[in-house]
């Protein structure tokens, strides 16, 4: 099948104009954004190259259908009308999992039991056949159903693309890697770009700077589910690969340096930096914020540290103010705190919405 195929791909709230970015660039047609997920059109290639290329997407899903499913009847007519066999062999898994929000059909378990009902009646048919063992490659079936409308999709990523592969260790509030990769976007990071974090953790925000600078996809090294699918031609996976290889961006001057008062969050730097295939680029050192002296012309990206118990809070209050002193640069630092500008001495020119996980937070935007 090689007709032109719906995508869609959830992303953090805040983040859909930079994934929607993304997706142009690369070659995606009738590019939409929504709240938390941005949908376009292409063929298998597009499929493929989103996967290895796409840096703020949690993943990319085939939209195979939308329709309105008031009673389980129309959820299950609504299934059974989609060309499944395009996809899905005799032998494949296609498990369903979803959600329903403000929907009369708001069983999950039920729904789940209908679609998949469905899926089988509609290969019997195809196949000719009456039991389905499931033992081939996963062809993992999503739905959700909003307001009463019912939308089916095939999951080609398998593991969240915010799994890069680089950190298999993290301490233990890491930002995710996709989050990362936004706020890099929205500080313009360019390929001779300097820059530094005085809160590193497990280096993510220099990784994914340095991948950002020197174009390198960031999902190059890992594997996808569809990869194992029989309807695309392993061909085209070598294909984007060797491109995504070829995009590399050699020659750029990028260089990141990561400070961080723990010793062993240094070494978990260095480790996963090494890991990402950057190593030449990190700078990873052990350093209190009030040590931190970074040049003039580097910009500043962090998420600095913050409490849920009042002492913790009180110590994150007091580094901010640490930090309001030593940080003349341009600013990017990722934050719950609502007063986070007082303790830090000045307004952002900008702020924007961000969800880092379930905790909302705001970007604080420094850049005069």
């Amino acid at each position: 099948m090689t007709d032109t195929l719906k995508f869609s791909c959830p992303c953090h709230f805040g983040l859909e104009s930079v994934l929607s970015f993304e997706i142009k660039k690369i070659g995606g047609q009738n590019v939409v954004a929504d709240n938390g997920k941005v949908t376009f059109t292409g063929d298998y290639n597009l499929l493929a190259r989103a996967n290895i290329s796409l840096s703020t997407a949690e993943r990319v899903l085939i939209e195979l259908s939308s329709f309105t499913a008031t009673s389980f009847e129309e959820l299950f007519q609504g299934v059974k009308k989609i060309p499944l066999e395009n996809f899905i062999g005799k032998a494949d898994a296609f498990p369903v999992k979803g959600y329903a929000l403000n929907s009369t059909l708001h069983s999950v378990p039920d729904c789940q039991a209908i679609i998949k009902k469905a899926v089988v009646e509609r290969l019997k048919g195809i196949y000719n056949m009456n039991w389905f063992e499931e033992t081939g490659p996963v062809h993992q079936i999503q739905f959700s159903i909003m307001k009463d409308v019912a939308t089916i999709y095939l999951d080609t990523s398998g593991v969240g693309l915010h799994k890069r592969g680089y950190r298999r260790n993290s301490n233990l509030a890491p930002i995710k890697e996709t989050l990362a990769a936004g706020i890099i976007d929205l500080a313009r990071i360019r390929s001779d770009s300097i820059v530094y974090d005085p809160f590193c953790g497990s280096g993510t925000f220099i990784i994914e700077a340095a991948f950002k600078a020197l174009n390198i996809a960031p999902c190059l090294n890992r594997r996808f589910a569809a990869e194992k699918w029989d309807c695309i031609n392993p061909a085209i996976w070598k294909e984007e690969r060797n491109k995504a290889i070829e995009n590399v961006n050699r020659d750029a001057e990028f260089h990141g340096y990561g400070f961080d008062i723990d010793n062993d969050a240094i070494n978990l730097c260095i480790d996963n930096s090494n890991k990402a295939g950057i190593k030449s680029r990190a700078h990873f050192n052990q350093a209190d914020i009030s040590q931190f002296n970074p040049p003039k012309e580097s910009i500043i990206i962090c998420n600095p540290p913050y409490g849920e118990r009042m002492l913790e809070i009180k110590e994150a209050e007091r580094i901010y103010s640490s930090m309001g002193k030593v940080m003349n640069n341009p600013c990017y630092i990722i934050s719950p705190h609502e007063d986070f500008e007082t303790f830090f001495g000045r307004k952002a020119n900008k702020r924007r919405k961000l969800y880092n996980g379930m905790i909302k937070c705001q970007l604080f935007m420094y850049y005069k």
